[in-house]
C-alpha cells in the first residue's frame, strides 16, 4: 500500500482496544520517525514524553476531560515545548552539528550567529509559541509513520496543559505540554473508523497561483 492508501485507512480513533499493545519495534519506529521530523533551524525545541504507565495515564485522563483514549491506548505521546530557549541551548546545538558532521566548530560561526540571533530576537512567550508550532510538525510525522506501520494514532488537544505539566513534572524540566497523541489499536466496535473519511474536495482546498 502507498502512503496515501494508508492515510485513507487511518482514523482518529475514539475507542482503543486496551488489550492490544504496540511492540517494542513499533514503538522504536515511531520514536525514530519523530526524531527525524524537520524543525525550524533543526533545533527540535521540544521533547516527547512516552507514557505507558497505567497509573500515570489514569491521572492524565482525569485532567483530559475523561477521554478514554488516554488510558485505553497502548502509549500516550506527550509533545512538550522547551520554555528556556537561551543562548546556551543554541550553542549546544551548534556543538551537536559539529560533532555529528565531524567538522570544525569554527566553520559554523555564521550558522551559530544566525541561530543565536533568531533566539535573541524573540521574547520568551514568542519562543514557546514557536516551539509549539515545531512540535506540531513532529506530531504530523508521528501520525504518518503510525499509518505506515499499521498502528492507530489519535491527536488530541482536549486536556488541561497546566495539569499535564504538574502530573508529569514538566515545569522543573523546563517544558510545557503542547499536544498529545494516543497510540495503539482500534477496538472492533470503534464506530468512527468505519465511517467514510470526510475531507473538502481538492477544488476547494487548493488554489493554483
Amino acid at each position: 500500500m502507498s502512503l496515501v492508501e494508508k492515510l485513507q485507512w487511518r482514523s482518529a480513533i475514539k475507542k482503543f482496544d486496551p488489550t492490544k499493545k504496540i511492540s517494542a519495534e513499533q514503538l522504536e519506529a515511531l520514536k525514530t520517525a519523530i526524531q527525524l521530523a524537520p524543525s525550524s533551524l533543526g533545533l527540535q525545541s521540544y521533547k516527547v514524553i512516552v507514557v505507558q504507565d497505567a497509573e500515570t495515564k489514569q491521572k492524565l485522563r482525569a485532567v483530559g476531560y475523561d477521554q478514554a483514549q488516554i488510558t485505553d491506548s497502548s502509549a500516550l505521546f506527550v509533545f512538550a515545548s522547551l520554555t528556556n530557549l537561551d543562548e546556551d541551548f543554541g550553542k549546544k546545538f551548534i556543538d551537536l552539528v559539529a560533532s555529528t558532521r565531524s567538522i570544525a566548530r569554527e566553520s559554523l560561526i555564521g550558522y551559530e550567529q544566525m541561530v543565536l540571533g533568531t533566539l535573541a530576537s524573540r521574547t520568551d512567550a514568542q519562543k514557546v509559541e514557536w516551539s509549539h508550532k515545531q512540535a506540531y510538525i513532529a506530531l504530523g510525522v508521528l501520525l504518518a509513520e503510525a499509518a505506515e506501520i499499521g498502528v492507530d494514532a489519535t491527536p488530541m488537544e482536549g486536556f488541561d496543559a497546566s495539569k499535564f505539566d504538574e502530573i508529569l513534572g514538566l515545569k522543573e524540566k523546563g517544558l510545557t505540554t503542547t499536544v498529545i497523541a494516543a497510540v495503539g489499536f482500534r477496538a472492533e466496535d470503534d464506530a468512527y473508523s468505519k465511517m467514510l473519511k470526510v475531507r473538502r474536495p481538492q477544488s476547494e482546498l487548493f488554489i493554483e497561483a
